[in-house]
């Protein structure tokens, strides 16, 4: 069974039950495919040794102790973070606190103190470009050295390229604010996700547009300002419904707020109107732009409604298996 160990700091390692463990380790903010391989690289010696398949990672982001002006918006939550991991074959999820005394770790002392006497390590897997204790001393060619010295097996997974980039959490980053979410789900093997509770919205749509969905911004990247081809998941019944997202500052109604809006129209019979949904970003129909009045908006959202029902009759080509594929 999966299970998640949060622990607040390297004292609580002792608490993990005594097994071996198999540990990919990384920040994994996306779990995109290059993560994902990383985690399929687990298998065969966690299965060669009996051990549980383990995701190393850490909270904060480390960057927020060591160059806090350059800390990235993360592509997930924590909570989202974690789901992915245990989705991607990780049985186990440690969550392990970033602060300043940790980031002055030697190598060995990080292989010591985290991955031997507090994890039980037998394997450990890495990206090609993992970097690791103070000052970044650490990288595949030394954790392999110390894991002969301490008795665990180390695999190097070289990084997955892009159009002759590595793929990268921000590359994917990059592309997912300019709105170019096809492509970022390419990268992740999946759509774009925003998740959260459904709020109350200005009121206007419903009497003058369309009635909407709106979801308050969470803490993490949101695609550029625009309008979206999405699934809906009401998180309540279950159902996946098609819909159109437009993300931005409304200008249209030119009311005076200047934080940004996600208002998502359902496609579909939505049934009992959800308290939370997931949005699944597919495809950016165009840039969002003011128009001289609501009746000129409410028929450039039919005209978008049409396109995405089109969209959204292709929607094999968006099946975890084609994204992977691609």
């Amino acid at each position: 069974m999966s299970t998640v160990q949060t622990v607040l700091g390297l004292d609580e390692l002792a608490r993990l039950p005594r097994q071996h463990r198999a540990i990919a380790i990384g920040n994994f903010d996306g779990v995109h495919r290059g993560h994902q391989q990383l985690l399929t690289a687990l298998v065969e010696p966690a299965l060669a040794r009996q051990a549980v398949r383990c995701a190393l990672t850490f909270h904060p982001h480390p960057s927020s102790v060591v160059a806090p002006d350059r800390v990235p918006v993360p592509l997930v939550t924590l909570d989202e973070r974690i789901r992915l991991l245990h989705q991607n074959g990780a049985e186990e999820v440690v969550v392990l606190r970033f602060d300043e005394a940790f980031s002055r770790f030697s190598a060995e002392e990080f292989v010591r103190r985290v991955l031997v006497d507090g994890m039980s390590a037998c394997h450990v897997a890495v990206g090609a470009n993992f970097r690791f204790a103070f000052q970044q001393q650490g990288n595949p060619m030394v954790l392999s050295s110390l894991g002969q010295q301490f008795g665990f097996g180390v695999t190097s997974v070289p990084l997955l390229a892009e159009r002759g980039l590595p793929l990268s959490s921000s590359q994917i980053r990059n592309l997912v604010q300019t709105g170019e979410v096809t492509r970022a789900a390419r990268l992740l093997g999946r759509p774009y996700l925003i998740a959260g509770p459904v709020v109350k919205g200005r009121g206007v749509g419903s009497k003058q547009t369309v009635p909407t969905l709106n979801v308050a911004p969470p803490y993490k990247v949101l695609p550029a300002d625009g309008v979206y081809v999405t699934r809906v998941h009401h998180t309540g019944s279950g159902a996946v419904l098609p819909g159109i997202t437009n993300i931005g500052l409304r200008p249209t109604f030119d009311d005076g707020h200047t934080e940004r809006s996600i208002e998502s129209f359902v496609l579909g019979p939505l049934g009992e109107p959800p308290t939370t949904i997931r949005l699944e970003f597919l495809a950016r129909l165009r840039e969002e732009r003011r128009f001289e009045n609501p009746e000129a908006l409410k028929a450039q959202i039919l005209k978008d409604v049409s396109r995405a029902q089109s969209f959204h009759r292709r929607a094999s080509l968006w099946s975890p298996s084609a994204l992977r594929a691609g």
